[in-house]
């Protein structure tokens, strides 16, 4: 569920929607998420001083409120 709001954020963020790339890995107490977008996208999904990265995180954390996992956005070069 976390990586279809993720995806669905960002697509709606990006200027090429088709280089967006979302990867889950799994661990045992949080999954990851790693972003890679397009390299002219970069800065609409970080924001100005990482604003919009951090709202993308905070909702991503409620989101995850009812398992017992964390879940970690990482966003790639």
């Amino acid at each position: 569920m976390e990586k279809d709001l993720v995806e669905y954020i960002v697509k709606s963020l990006v200027d090429d929607p088709a280089a967006v790339e979302l990867t889950v890995i799994e661990g045992e107490k949080s999954t990851v998420l790693e972003l890679k977008v397009a390299p002219s996208d970069i800065g609409k999904v970080i924001g100005r001083h990482g604003r919009i990265a951090k709202a993308i995180r905070t909702v991503l954390q409620a989101a995850g409120t009812r398992g017992k996992k964390r879940t970690v956005l990482e966003i790639l070069d």
